[in-house]
């Protein structure tokens, strides 16, 4: 278990707030196999061969798959039994968790040495693992026809260094959105950039759109933005960055680069349309989920934390019907957005038995790769392939500007050194721009100054680990 043990000293003071667990509503289920057989064949990129003794392995899975009948979990365990017929050596024990209660659940469970075999999550939480010598490498499992098939931007949200921690599997660059009924209604459809490819548009007719619909359109906000809290803040980011034409943090992930003037004339002028009534009043209040009410509830006419995946999720919760088109986010000279990516994919934990590793390489293979349950699996998440090739998944046109929008996808900072202490330092900025504490220049070196000295310390304290 020395694997397991190395970094989790820096974790087991979040085991003292382990009591608070009991409020969490994790639904558990167990799926067995049958008596063991005969291996059955690899589905065509794990290296490892399972052991035909059987095995026994444990996957926590986050609600990333949708419910089948309004029951979580119930597609996860179509998706064992499948993989059973195949490899019915292999029992896996299934736990949901949730996206409230299941961070602080794992990083109990890894303080105590009792991490799950497989967790299906997002590289700010695996790649955080993977630094501290956590997982699994899988790299073995990875083919060149499959490491050339996805792209530059994903694979370094997958990997330390050399070492591959997460296999990809769905993703979808987050993007604006607008209520296309709103512009339909008032006759002014023809100031979106729809006619355009690839959707790509600037600030200034960004603007113009906005005071259409607060001339045409008293009734509806035009536009929002939020800084209550770090939550969603991938939007905020990125709707300031593309409108500054700047990166978040430079390329290598070693410092800030939000803090440009552009970018910081970019923050001002969402404090200058908070006033012009071109934005929601009280954005320094707002989290990202009251904005996304606002636009469910048809009120809102653009929103700035969209996906092709929230567009499938949104699809119940709409309070009105309307029609939500997915935008890229304006920039100052019309210039190609840079959009993050949504990425889900899955890891292993190194829990020191080389059985149960490789059974869960070959539970991740048949997720990711089965030429039957690949594809069923990837339309459950709602989401696009993170392989290039692997397209027409959906029959809907904004799926498909989606698949066109992957050009734009540029690398998240969320893998960067300390990023869970960057975030904390990124809206309270904002709300002192947002409530007139600062320019947006002063709210941005401020945050460059914090950030970039948590980076460094992040990065001093994994020296001293190694």
């Amino acid at each position: 278990m020395k694997t397991m043990k190395k970094g989790l000293m820096t974790l087991i003071g979040l085991a003292l707030v382990g009591s608070q667990l009991a409020a969490c509503s994790n639904a558990s289920t167990n799926t067995s196999s049958p008596a063991p057989s005969a291996p059955a064949t690899t589905t065509g990129t794990a290296a490892t061969t399972v052991p035909s003794k059987p095995v026994e392995i444990t996957w926590w899975n986050f609600p990333n798959f949708q419910p089948l009948d309004g029951e979580v979990g119930k597609y996860e365990k179509q998706i064992i039994a499948a993989f059973n017929k195949k490899y019915p050596e292999i029992k896996v024990n299934l736990e949901m968790i949730t996206f409230e209660g299941g961070p602080q659940k794992l990083n109990v469970a890894i303080a105590s040495n009792s991490a799950p075999d497989v967790i299906y999550d997002a590289p700010g939480r695996i790649i955080d693992w993977g630094k501290k010598k956590l997982l699994a490498p899988l790299n073995d499992m990875v083919k060149d026809d499959v490491k050339k098939d996805i792209t530059p931007a994903i694979w370094k949200q997958s990997m330390v260094g050399d070492q591959i921690y997460m296999y990809p599997i769905n993703t979808a660059p987050f993007m604006m959105a607008v209520n296309k009924t709103v512009f339909e209604k008032i006759g002014a459809l023809d100031l979106l950039p729809l006619n355009r490819p690839d959707r790509t548009w600037t600030v200034a007719e960004y603007e113009k759109a906005l005071k259409a619909v607060k001339e045409k359109a008293p009734d509806v906000i035009p536009s929002a933005f939020f800084a209550k809290s770090s939550a969603g803040d991938q939007g905020t980011r990125a709707y300031l960055a593309n409108m500054g034409v700047s990166r978040f943090l430079s390329e290598d992930n070693s410092k800030v680069a939000i803090n440009t003037d552009n970018a910081a004339k970019a923050l001002d002028w969402v404090v200058q349309a908070t006033k012009d009534k071109l934005s929601v009043a009280g954005p320094a209040s707002l989290a990202a989920a009251d904005v996304n009410d606002l636009f469910l509830q048809g009120k809102l006419a653009f929103t700035l934390n969209y996906s092709a995946v929230l567009k499938a999720q949104n699809v119940p919760l709409k309070k009105t019907q309307f029609e939500d088109i997915l935008l890229p986010f304006p920039t100052m000279d019309g210039s190609k957005p840079k959009l993050e990516p949504y990425l889900g994919g899955m890891a292993i934990f190194n829990n020191g038995n080389a059985d149960k590793i490789a059974a869960s390489k070959k539970l991740i293979d048949f997720i990711a790769n089965d030429p039957e349950y690949g594809k069923k699996n990837l339309i459950q998440t709602g989401g696009l392939s993170a392989r290039t090739s692997v397209t027409g998944l959906y029959n809907d046109p904004e799926y498909k500007y989606a698949e066109a929008a992957r050009e734009f996808i540029t690398d998240a900072p969320t893998i960067a050194d300390g990023y869970a202490e960057i975030r904390t330092f990124w809206f309270p900025e904002l709300q002192r721009a947002l409530t007139g504490g600062a320019t947006g220049k002063e709210a941005l070196d401020t945050f460059a100054a914090k950030a970039n000295e948590a980076i460094a310390k992040a990065k001093k304290e994994q020296a001293a680990a190694k």
